[in-house]
């Protein structure tokens, strides 16, 4: 007969395969319904945009990604490197989560291998990530599914549940120890774990975020507008134009935008480089001119983003991102 794996064996497994942080959340059957009561309202007010993956119904109850879920094992990369953009007009922004490799590739790659180790633990049935087809569900063995912001998970919810960090004003979860510069995944299995204690606010009375963003997108503390929203706009709007009342406020941003992330105490102080070599910028990243993406090819384009998050961003929306953000 096995001895049941423990929480601080899961942790000492998370911590070898290089993630900065892990904590375990349990998925209780009769659990507090804030954060989708929160969700519901934000998609009442039609704060997401087209982005209509948001009003997936299983984001409501993860029990409709794992009839059997028991524990959620969150976990983080810190991404954050030193490198800051240079001065002036003439080049445009990325965002710091688009500099280097990929994140969903760093991501499954250490989550696959976690959820291996979990069920090579016990009597296997299924391993399911995003990609998962398989029909029913297993009535023994052990089941671990994992996501990294591709399913519809409430990542920054489980996160602050397993004590990672805590869902700040502008949306983002903040970390005592890498700010918001984190990536989260997450592992959902029908073990039966012993949970962390859900992290505490800690933004306090802290108005930074709201106050810098150039757009009015925080409309409140931690509600965010992505009909107003910089990030948005570049990345998932599909549109030949940018909505007028955006482009006066670009300030070069193409891909992204870090304004309120850039302004955060926490971000400033405790920022640090990270240890993920894969998460070093590529060269052009930082710095790359507007007047070169306004012309950029498709072919150029899709070289450049070869392995990148980036390569979501189609080339027509490079090409228009930059020359509306440079005031053409």
């Amino acid at each position: 007969m096995k001895i049941p794996i423990t929480s601080s064996e899961v942790k000492e497994k998370a911590n070898s395969l290089g993630f900065h942080k892990v904590g375990i959340a349990a998925v209780d059957t009769n659990p507090d319904d804030s954060a989708a009561r929160h969700l519901q309202t934000w998609l009442a007010l039609g704060y997401q945009a087209d982005m209509k993956w948001m009003a997936n119904p299983k984001r409501l109850d993860i029990h409709a990604c794992m009839p059997d879920v028991q524990s959620v094992i969150a976990v983080a990369l810190n991404y954050y490197t030193p490198h800051q953009r240079p001065e002036g007009k003439d080049y445009g922004k990325i965002s710091r989560y688009g500099w280097g490799r990929d994140y969903h590739k760093v991501m499954d790659k250490k989550l696959k291998a976690l959820a291996n180790w979990l069920c090579a633990s016990h009597r296997i049935t299924k391993i399911g990530d995003r990609n998962s087809t398989s029909k029913g569900v297993p009535t023994e063995g052990i089941q671990a599914r994992y996501y990294a912001d591709t399913g519809p998970v409430q990542d920054k919810v489980w996160a602050q549940k397993a004590g990672i960090g805590w869902i700040a004003k502008n949306g983002n979860l903040i970390t005592r120890e890498y700010g918001s510069w984190v990536f989260l995944g997450e592992i959902l299995t029908n073990l039966v774990l012993t949970p962390d204690t859900p992290h505490t606010q800690h933004c306090g009375s802290c108005t930074r975020c709201i106050e810098a963003c150039p757009t009015g997108a925080i409309t409140q503390p931690f509600v965010v507008d992505a009909n107003r929203c910089i990030a948005y706009h570049t990345i998932e709007n599909r549109a030949e134009e940018l909505p007028q009342s955006l482009i006066p406020h670009l300030e070069g941003w193409v891909a992204g935008c870090d304004i309120c992330q850039d302004v955060c105490p926490w971000n400033q102080r405790f920022a640090q480089p990270t240890d993920v070599e894969e998460f070093q910028p590529y060269p052009w990243h930082v710095a790359p001119r507007l007047t070169e993406l306004a012309t950029i090819s498709d072919e150029e384009w899709q070289h450049r983003t070869t392995a990148s998050a980036l390569r979501r961003i189609k080339p027509a929306m490079v090409r228009r991102n930059a020359k509306q953000g440079s005031g053409e």
